[in-house]
């Protein structure tokens, strides 16, 4: 693993509780707060706004090409949708899901790729393999991948035909062909990467992709293959996740905090922090 030069992040939003799953859009950079229940906004200079709440504690985030926010309920294991202004159940994922559903990523059809945990990550359970789930715009359930330790940030590339997720607890980036009736093909490692817990990424218009380090206090630049190209520090905090966004795309937004769980997030310690970089967001979310 190459040794990259670190770098430090600028703070930008403090007091939270968990963030998680960052997307920009239209100007605004979406994203949960676990233990807060509830979906905000913010401006590019860091001004807040209540989106919505989801009691049973909100993940993933993603839009059809219509315009409607789908946002994952993470412990009744829903797919929510948001219609005039109201969240609705889209789908229960319970029967298919091992665990918490987590962290999500939108097509351009609007079908929606969802993981799980697998297992009861806060009561200790052993680590066990699990699905990801693709939901469709007319509310079907699939099972696309199986024997997925715990899938976590996702990524479809420019051309929508490449699906990256993040494997958590066995520290890998997997890819995936994403056939035209949305299936996945031809599973491979896009990289290994040891001792590095990846959890939430995106890309950008070099094919890389920026992944959070859910337990070593840095987020990376990833080439294809796996090499690191740049290692940024998040100081005392892990990250959890990052998305590129602002008003050029070359804004790094990541999502810290000193660690998971309930007890974590009611210290409120949660924060967002950015980072500017040369080349900028491409892909989804």
């Amino acid at each position: 693993m190459s040794k990259a030069p670190a770098s430090a992040l600028t703070p930008l939003i403090d007091g939270l509780c968990f963030a998680e799953a960052p997307r920009w859009r239209d100007g605004r950079l979406w994203f949960s707060d676990f233990f807060h229940a509830k979906v905000f906004s913010a401006s590019e200079q860091g001004d807040l706004r209540a989106e919505c709440e989801v009691p049973a504690h909100p993940s993933g985030l993603g839009w059809r090409p219509d315009g409607h926010l789908l946002v994952v309920s993470m412990q009744d294991r829903r797919l929510l949708i948001q219609r005039d202004g109201q969240l609705q159940t889209l789908v229960d994922l319970t029967p298919l899901t091992g665990g918490h559903c987590n962290d999500m990523v939108v097509d351009a059809q609007g079908r929606a790729y969802v993981g799980n945990f697998g297992f009861d990550l806060y009561a200790g359970e052993p680590l066990r393999p699990t699905r990801l789930l693709r939901v469709d715009p007319d509310a079907s359930v699939h099972v696309v991948a199986d024997d997925m330790v715990f899938p976590n940030g996702m990524a479809i590339t420019p051309d929508g035909g490449t699906l990256i997720v993040a494997e958590t607890h066995v520290h890998r980036l997997s890819a995936f062909d994403i056939a035209p009736s949305g299936a996945l093909l031809r599973r491979r490692i896009w990289a290994d990467l040891p001792g590095v817990f990846v959890d939430g990424l995106c890309l950008d218009a070099e094919g890389a992709i920026w992944v959070a380090d859910a337990r070593g206090q840095q987020v990376l630049r990833v080439a294809p293959g796996g090499e690191i190209v740049r290692r940024v520090s998040s100081g005392a905090h892990n990250s959890y996740a990052c998305m590129l966004g602002g008003h050029d795309g070359r804004t790094l937004f990541v999502c810290t905090a000193p660690g998971i769980g309930p007890v974590q997030g009611a210290r409120r310690e949660g924060r967002i922090q950015t980072l500017r970089v040369d080349v900028p967001h491409a892909g989804l979310p």
